[in-house]
């Protein structure tokens, strides 16, 4: 894939990157320094329910087509990648205990800030998705999705909130995502990036807050 941007930008475009990424450096710097104490216990945790590292880096296509690692805390069991499939379900036996809390309380997704702090993600963006997914974007779709950087949070990430839930329903959940799930993902993330602005994206991340807090 190309590193070359993808949509001309145009001045209210470049300024409203320009913004943005001045808030998510601040915002996810601050995130990290206040958030530290809990990174330990949660580490801790970890290490003390299964074996293998604190952290788990996995390959995602970013802005532009560019590869890079989504980091979080682990929440399944060692090696889990190479005993399943990429598309994770709430009864998957691979989630480990600590790990089944991490995930139902999104806190397994801090070190993502790490991520925003680099400049490979912002807070709010569309969902960050593997090249096994992203080769069966339509073309159009790929371009659109691709010209921004993906988020933490953003809209299809509140809207499809329970989506390991759904998972779990179906009796072949890796179908039943690339069949049904992520067209549906496509078109929410291309109704962000072409509606997005910074009161939708604070208005994305008070609904984030809202939806953990509940």
């Amino acid at each position: 894939m190309s590193d070359k941007p993808i949509v001309a930008e145009s001045h209210a475009d470049w300024l409203y990157e320009t913004v943005k990424r001045g808030a998510d450096f601040t915002l996810a710097l601050i995130g990290i320094v206040l958030t530290l104490p809990l990174w330990g216990v949660v580490a801790l945790a970890i290490r003390l329910d299964s074996s293998g590292g604190v952290f788990f880096a996995h390959e995602r296509v970013g802005r532009y087509g560019r590869k890079f690692k989504v980091l979080k805390f682990r929440t399944m069991v060692k090696d889990a990648h190479k005993l399943g499939a990429q598309v994770t379900a709430g009864h998957d036996p691979r989630i480990t205990r600590v790990g089944r809390f991490l995930r139902a309380t999104k806190l397994d997704e801090m070190p993502q800030l790490w991520n925003v702090l680099k400049g490979e993600m912002s807070l709010v963006g569309p969902r960050p998705e593997v090249e096994k997914y992203v080769a069966l974007y339509p073309e159009e779709a790929r371009r659109i999705i691709l010209s921004v950087p993906p988020g933490i949070t953003g809209l299809t990430q509140v809207r499809y909130r329970h989506e390991e839930r759904l998972l779990a329903e179906q009796e072949n959940p890796e179908r039943y995502y690339r069949e049904v799930l992520l067209p549906a993902k496509i078109a929410s993330d291309i109704e962000y990036v072409q509606n997005r602005g910074l009161t939708r994206d604070a208005s994305l991340l008070l609904k984030t807050m809202v939806a953990l807090f509940r």
